[in-house]
């Protein structure tokens, strides 16, 4: 395990990269961590932290009263972890109209990651569109906000309905149980079998398999 990152050791690199920015640069001014002032600009805010943190989000959003240019910086991690962790934390600074940048404490190197500003928030339709149309396709409401693990979804709820309509009537074809049952996708659902709970026994023709059948009474 490497030596604990202290915030101080932030402070050398950053103060370097705005001086190179053309900024004069002071730490601890008021509750803020590193100030910087350049002619012509408007004061920039840095709040420094060992790692990403709520702690580190609520100091920016505190500084966003006495300026409108608020970096976050944290040390510069390795690894997919860390990756996804900077990707995440990215968009929630650019959500709350903070900057972001990292420091590589063995180079110094200091990347800007995203800057201050309002945030506009780019509408997938496609998303959109697909949550409506799982919230218009599920049958009641099966789940528990908030639980973890497998969610019941619309997709799960029509294979249900499929692999008890054969329970009950053996093998049929797919447009059999589609008009037994309501489910239009029902041949679709049974050739993709993404549960295994289905045999293709023909040409269109299919049956409960045993991993089905286990499904059904565990259900």
């Amino acid at each position: 395990m490497g030596a604990r990152i202290i915030e101080t050791e932030l402070y050398p690199p950053v103060k370097a990269f705005l001086e190179g920015l053309g900024y004069e640069v002071k730490a601890e001014i008021g509750p803020a961590d590193v100030m910087a002032l350049r002619d012509g600009a408007p004061p920039v805010i840095v709040e420094l932290k060992s790692a990403f943190s709520l702690a580190l989000f609520h100091q920016g959003i505190a500084r966003l009263a006495v300026a409108d240019h608020v970096y976050l910086a944290v040390p510069r991690g390795s690894g997919a972890r860390f990756a996804r962790a900077l990707a995440e934390n990215v968009k929630l600074a650019r959500r709350l109209g903070l900057g972001l940048m990292t420091v590589r404490l063995s180079t110094g190197l200091v990347e800007v990651h995203c800057d201050p500003g309002p945030y506009a928030p780019r509408k997938s339709a496609r998303r959109a569109q697909a949550l409506q149309s799982e919230f218009a396709r599920r049958r009641g409401d099966p789940n528990l906000g908030g639980a973890t693990g497998p969610r019941i979804t619309a997709y799960r709820q029509d294979a249900m309905a499929c692999a008890a309509h054969l329970a009950t009537a053996g093998a049929c074809k797919g447009a059999v149980v589609r008009d037994a049952t309501g489910v239009t996708r029902a041949t679709a659902i049974m050739r993709d079998n993404h549960y295994g709970w289905f045999e293709r026994i023909g040409t269109g023709l299919y049956a409960l398999s045993e991993t089905g059948r286990q499904s059904l009474h565990a259900d």
